[in-house]
């Protein structure tokens, strides 16, 4: 199993939210935009909170997937059948599961988790009922068999780029890379089947740069 979560005070977790809003592939079916995010959550106390808000929204854009009954949310399974997560409202260590986007090419949908301080996605198979957690949000690759997550902050991150194989077994680590340099934050995209774009910002900040990475080139890593 891979670390998969990261400690964030509750400024650096709504700031976290909004990063992941950035629209990661075209085949992602209404993720919500930076702007969207930022407004929805701007009220929220705290990472738990802004998810809901979130769900609350994306409900209204994807009638049927999923419906909140109390602490549970039940997700519809493809072709039958429900998968359901449950919030942990405990003081000490609480748990919340928040409906985020649908990822129809992949028949997959994509859940917000929060445990304590700590944000992660959740991507279910809805064929099979599958479940995989992921550090960020994941970009399609155009042919759909692969994801691809950036996950690099300054301090509690993996500082790793992942790309995954979709299978219908499940969704498994296949490449990872790292950088030699500290990044603050990374969005991936997809600029073909075999090429990945990330968009970062270094540490010490200044205007967004650019790295593009061949599946086939030297340099990466056997996954963790």
């Amino acid at each position: 199993a891979h670390r998969m979560m990261r400690p964030l005070r509750p400024a650096q977790r709504l700031a976290a939210a909004v990063a992941f809003a950035a629209i990661a592939s075209v085949a992602l079916a209404v993720p919500p935009t930076r702007d969207e995010l930022a407004q929805w959550c701007a009220e929220a106390e705290d990472m738990g909170h802004c998810g809901r808000l979130v769900e609350e929204r994306q409900m209204k854009r994807l009638p049927g997937l999923a419906k909140r009954e109390g602490v549970n949310l039940r997700v519809a399974l493809y072709p039958s059948g429900t998968a359901t997560f449950t919030d942990v409202e405990n003081p000490i260590h609480p748990v919340s599961f928040s409906l985020f986007d649908s990822i129809d090419p992949i028949n997959a949908v994509l859940l917000f988790k929060t445990q304590g301080e700590r944000a992660t996605f959740v991507l279910l198979q809805r064929v099979g009922n599958r479940t995989t957690e992921l550090p960020s949000e994941p970009a399609l690759s155009p042919d759909r068999q692969r994801l691809a997550t950036a996950d690099f902050c300054a301090a509690g991150c993996t500082n790793e780029l992942v790309v995954w194989r979709v299978t219908r077994e499940g969704v498994v680590k296949e490449l990872a890379w790292r950088s030699t340099n500290d990044w603050a934050d990374a969005t991936p995209r997809w600029k073909d089947a075999d090429t990945v774009v990330v968009e970062y910002r270094t540490a010490s900040g200044g205007t967004p740069q650019t790295l593009e990475r061949k599946l086939s080139q030297g340099g990466w890593l056997a996954p963790r």
